[in-house]
């Protein structure tokens, strides 16, 4: 089974690309959905005693936990020193699973992929891009988004250069779905050795 690693900085298309792996029968674990999950189970009680005020009715408020660690270097990694773990274990179960139903190929859709060291728990690295002023568009058209809090993020990423250059397949969401799909299933035919 070939383990492929799915990342790309925040704007770049990312979820959008991981669903197409998901359509075309490809099984995706996805690292946001997994702490959304964890932010109203398992993760509650943790993040709570780290933060106290910032679960309200047995799931952490995001937007206020947000407030305590947006800008806040420490806070920010105490935060992900409880979650990070928790959200890999997920994965591992994930890919378990999967290796033992023998699938030929599944999807770590891993954000931080290269911030977190993540290389080393795949076999191949596709990194999702599209050049900066579409990615700067994306991004400022989202709820609550602004410049300042846009930059932060961006100031946390691995630049999207260096990703690139670190990657196996590098999937161009500049140029509409239609294009990104066909490099998808460029990709899975690729590695599972089925032709097109």
């Amino acid at each position: 089974m070939i383990v492929l690693g799915l990342t790309g900085s925040i704007g770049m298309g990312k979820s959008t690309t991981a669903k197409m792996f998901a359509k075309a029968g490809v099984p995706v674990h996805d690292s946001d959905e997994t702490v959304h999950r964890l932010y109203a189970g398992k993760a509650v009680p943790l993040i709570e005693a780290a933060f106290p005020g910032v679960a309200s009715d047995g799931a952490i408020d995001r937007t206020e936990l947000s407030h305590r660690v947006l800008g806040n270097a420490a806070a920010l990694k105490r935060l992900e020193e409880i979650i990070h773990p928790l959200v890999r274990a997920d994965a591992d179960a994930f890919v378990a699973g999967h290796r033992k139903a023998g699938a030929p190929l599944i999807v770590l859709d891993i954000p931080l992929l290269f911030e977190t060291g993540g290389e080393s728990r795949v076999d191949r690295i596709a990194v999702v891009s599209a050049p900066a002023e579409i990615q700067r568009r994306r991004v400022m058209a989202r709820p609550g988004m602004t410049a300042q809090k846009f930059e932060a993020i961006l100031a946390r990423q691995v630049q999207d250069a260096d990703k690139r250059a670190k990657a196996d397949f590098v999937i161009d969401t500049g140029h509409g779905l239609r294009a990104a799909r066909a490099q998808v299933e460029k990709i899975i035919a690729s590695l599972t050795g089925e032709k097109t």
